[in-house]
């Protein structure tokens, strides 16, 4: 097996209640050769006990803590100081399949010099680990910025491997967006600096368990928008070419966070996301207005309709994520 160093980061941040079993996923990788940094941003809970009890069982897990500056900068704070040239990110509260490195590394192995980063698909799960959705399944590869522009086909913060170097050249993770009230699209700003320069590879395999909370980062709908705009301006300024691209996806992304909010019945959001774009890109926001909203208002009523019609349907069971952990070692 590849005995390449993979250093791992995990930025945790009040995570008392998932970092045990995500800790337990990357310790049981089948790729042993693993330098596991867990990065605690500030924690006022159990965070920091849990990830002491793993650096005791397991001399590859070491933990740094650190007063709480966001995600973006606890994933720099463990970048820069891991010993490898290939660093992958694993939110606290995600999971990861047992061969997700390995899988990974092969891909690598297989690329061009050109390849900066490899991610792969991954399982939409709740606090309990019911598969929620299982749809994601991309395959760009190659250069993808252009695609980026469209939206993060990535998906999140847990499903890539990169080259140090390729970190180097993006700068890192953007501790900007924080400082500008506009936490939230870290990952895809990252992605898209590092597709400026490098292409990517995926591995056609869900081998990452993403865990969506009610109260994430994700579930404050405006603020990602905002996030979303900041992504667009400096990609716009370096990119003034790809500007009809750029303003496609953020037409495409502001109707989704509409759609979302509707759908989860949170409306409070609804005149915030239109106030903002109307201020910042006016042209997406009539256009919304008038094809968009109407379109998902009826489409919820037809859905919530069909509902009363045929009745409650016969609860299902779920599937759960339970990537085999195997004993630690």
């Amino acid at each position: 097996m590849n005995g390449e160093l993979v250093s791992v980061i995990i930025p945790a941040h009040n995570a008392q209640d998932t970092i045990e079993e995500t800790l337990r996923s990357v310790r049981s990788q089948t790729h042993r050769a693993l330098e596991i940094i867990v990065v605690d941003d500030g924690s006022r809970d159990q965070t920091v006990t849990i990830a002491r009890r793993h650096t005791e069982a397991d001399p590859r897990v070491r933990l740094i803590e650190q007063e709480n500056a966001g995600v973006a900068a606890a994933r720099n704070t463990g970048w820069q100081a891991a010993r490898s040239d290939l660093i992958a990110f694993v939110d606290a509260d995600d999971l990861w399949a047992p061969t997700k490195i390995e899988r990974q590394l092969a891909a690598f192995d297989r690329a061009d010099e050109k390849v900066g980063l490899v991610y792969c698909w991954y399982l939409v799960i709740d606090a309990q680990g019911a598969v929620m959705d299982d749809r994601h399944r991309p395959n760009w590869r190659g250069d993808v910025l252009e695609r980026l522009f469209h939206g993060n086909f990535v998906g999140n913060g847990s499903a890539a491997l990169v080259h140090r170097q390729a970190l180097i050249d993006a700068n890192g993770f953007e501790g900007g967006l924080r400082e500008a009230g506009a936490q939230g699209c870290e990952d895809i700003l990252f992605y898209c600096r590092v597709a400026e320069r490098y292409h990517f590879e995926v591995v056609e395999e869900p081998l990452v368990g993403y865990r969506y909370l009610p109260g994430n980062m994700s579930s404050n709908m405006t603020r990602m928008l905002r996030s979303w705009i900041l992504v667009v301006d400096e990609m716009l300024g370096r990119h003034p070419e790809a500007a009809s691209k750029l303003r496609e996806g953020l037409h495409f992304y502001s109707a989704w966070l509409l759609e979302r909010t509707l759908r989860q019945r949170h409306p409070r959001y609804v005149l915030p996301i239109l106030s903002l774009l109307l201020r910042r890109h006016p042209v997406i926001a009539i256009r919304i207005i008038a094809v968009d909203l109407p379109w998902i208002g009826a489409h919820l009523a037809k859905r919530a309709a069909t509902k009363l019609v045929r009745g409650r349907p016969p609860v299902r069971p779920q599937a759960i994520v339970r990537f085999p952990t195997g004993e630690l070692k």
